[in-house]
């Protein structure tokens, strides 16, 4: 059995420890995840077992021929390589050989009466026979279609980073390691390719060792779970769920360790104040202890919870609105008569295929991106804040209390407290020793994680995020969710996370591409089941609907007289149903009796079906309304 032993690993960054004297054991079958805090060093860690870089101090023991692949968050290639080539780029002989086949296919298909070339084309045919070659290139291109990399020929310089991260996930996925490193594999992932690399892995038999945000993925390929706190490391066995467990155990049996201490000290420190004049062996042996105690005392330290109770303008009943929208990039259709109505308290959730526009109707919606026909309504009241993908250029020589004070250098909080933006750091994981800090010095999540308090400073009423999960830990997204229940305003979320998009959003917008919008109300899950169960009974097409519906629109023009005083009503009801969904959930949040919480969910369940009936009948007649 193959093995990997850390022992006593020290690494500084900077002023700051990340981790002191950590030491662990990665055997054969191992499924590990790595978690922690951003900041805490996980991606440091990932470059001392990669050997990227050297630890400060401690070391590895491990076999002479032990292999490991890295997945980085930001995968470095040739800009002016093929993907192919990238994929390819092994000393390992039987991909110089595929990578020689493919070449070659390439020019003979150029030139088939080219003596020459068909003399080498038949000689590396001859190579992939005896090093029996066809089966690992079938692999790699099975797991390349698998993560929608379908273009082989295209140079690395006209990727998107999400595409990158595809191409370097492919990379290590189609070698055998020992150990098989992932930062954040299923980032720019849509969820078949999710599902896809969750069975590949199961199936794995090297090591593998993750760190990721998607808890749904870590449940799934798991057995093990490293944390990283405060500079240590805690192991535990089991999944996340079992993990959370075990952590509230320690973390509990540390607090009364902590307390009896503390019991000790004081009754210790009385003796010492009483100043013995006798010096016995004994006696000062008792000393000793005495500031042995002094040292350890308070060495429980946890992650605090995060607590956001920030107040919002009011918001008025129509915060968005989108008419008969039209917006095509080159010759791609991005939005094609689109209508969307966004009112107060929605939580909208918008997910699907990769490159169909999902955080384009993000900047549509913010108005940093002009439709290309068609109308953006903005209601009166709305204050916007948008959480972009990249985070706005911060100066490296900025201090991090000054970034906020930017804002302002208080806020006041729902409940109507000044609360200052030195507490608000504290809340944020940032201590007080970290707030003179230079930008410079924050880790990447860090800084996405200060970026995230600025915005809620300015006490938006309507927040827009567009992929929140791809930077931010986890302890930091299970407050953000916390966040987004208490928000009393419109939340709309760009995600793939589906553990995420199930706990903040009860509306969907699944872009299938081509312009394709389908609107679901219900938990993302519910809809995955759904759409996975269709599919497998009818052999179902979630884009056949969309394209009757195409079918039917360019068959009708105009409402009738009915439908007209069905238009003229429709937005009233679906207010009036809004308004009943928020009472029903404010009673649930009150209630505790489970046979009252029942009755409440079922008439939740049905309000919810009503609704979405409405938005559909909403949908439809929107598309015949005469301007």
């Amino acid at each position: 059995m193959k093995t990997l032993k850390a022992k006593q690993l020290t690494r500084i960054y900077g002023e700051k420890e990340l981790f002191k004297n950590i030491s662990f054991l990665i055997n054969e079958h191992d499924h590990i995840a790595l978690i922690g805090t951003n900041g805490t060093g996980k991606t440091s860690l990932f470059n001392v077992i990669a050997g990227e870089v050297s630890p400060d101090s401690g070391s590895f023991e491990k076999p002479n021929d032990y292999r490991i692949g890295y997945l980085k968050q930001d995968p470095k290639f040739d800009e002016n390589s093929t993907i192919l080539e990238a994929i390819l780029n092994s000393d390992e002989k039987i991909f110089q050989t595929i990578k020689r086949y493919e070449t070659l296919l390439q020019e003979y298909s150029d030139k088939p009466n080219n003596k020459e070339i068909f003399e080498r084309y038949l000689n590396v045919q001859n190579q992939m026979d005896q090093q029996n070659a066809w089966n690992i290139e079938s692999r790699v291109k099975s797991i390349l279609n698998k993560l929608k990399i379908t273009n082989l020929t295209q140079k690395i310089s006209e990727l998107s980073g999400g595409q990158r991260k595809r191409v370097g996930l492919a990379q290590v996925l189609i070698q055998d390691f020992d150990l098989l490193l992932l930062d954040e594999p299923t980032n720019h992932l849509d969820f078949d390719s999710i599902k896809w690399l969750e069975e590949y892995l199961n199936d794995y038999q090297g090591a593998l060792l993750v760190i990721t945000h998607d808890r749904y993925f870590l449940d799934a390929i798991t057995t093990h779970i490293f944390e990283l706190s405060f500079g240590k490391l805690y192991q535990y066995k089991g999944n996340y769920e079992s993990f959370l467990t075990q952590k509230s155990k320690r973390e509990q049996k540390e607090v009364e360790t902590d307390q009896k201490n503390l019991k000790l000290y004081k009754k210790e420190l009385d003796w010492i104040k009483r100043s013995p004049k006798a010096r016995s062996v004994k006696q000062q042996a008792r000393v000793n202890r005495f500031h042995e105690l002094e040292q350890n005392l308070n060495q429980a330290k946890h992650e605090e919870n995060i607590e956001i109770n920030l107040s919002q303008q009011r918001l008025g009943k129509k915060v968005l609105e989108i008419k008969n929208g039209y917006l095509n990039f080159d010759k791609t259709k991005i939005l094609d008569n689109f209508n969307l109505l966004v009112q107060a308290n929605d939580r909208i959730g918008i997910t699907g295929i990769n490159g169909s526009g999902k955080s384009t109707l993000l900047n549509v919606l913010a108005n940093k991106q002009p439709l290309s026909n068609g109308q953006l309504i903005v209601g009166e009241t709305v204050k916007l804040a948008y959480y972009t993908q990249k985070t706005e250029p911060i100066p490296d020589d900025k201090r991090v209390i000054n970034y906020l004070n930017e804002v302002g250098t208080h806020i006041t909080d729902k409940f109507g407290n000044v609360v200052s933006t030195t507490t608000l750091l504290e809340q944020f994981l940032f201590p007080k020793f970290m707030h003179g800090t230079l930008i410079r010095k924050l880790s990447g999540g860090e800084k996405r994680r200060l970026y995230l308090v600025k915005l809620l400073m300015k006490q938006p009423n309507v927040l827009l995020l567009d992929e929140p999960t791809n930077d931010l830990d986890i302890n930091t997204l299970t407050v953000l969710q916390d966040y987004l229940n208490n928000f009393v305003g419109t939340v709309i979320t760009v995600s793939h996370d589906r553990y995420f998009l199930d706990h903040v959003a009860d509306k969907l917008l699944i872009f299938n591409g081509d312009a394709q919008i389908e609107s679901y109300s219900g938990r993302l899950t519910n809809y995955l089941n759904k759409i996975e169960s269709k599919s497998k009974n009818n052999n179902f097409s979630v884009n056949l609907k969309s394209k009757s519906q195409k079918i039917t629109k360019n068959q009708k023009r105009k409402l009738t007289y009915a439908e007209k005083i069905e238009w003229d009503k429709i937005e009233d009801k679906i207010n009036y149903l809004e308004d009943e969904k928020q009472k029903i959930i404010h009673q649930m949040n009150q209630e505790n009796d489970y046979l009252k919480l029942g009755e409440l969910q079922n008439q939740l369940d049905k309000l919810n079906d009503d609704l979405d009936k409405v938005t559909k009948r909403w949908d439809y007649l929107s598309q015949f309304v005469e301007e």
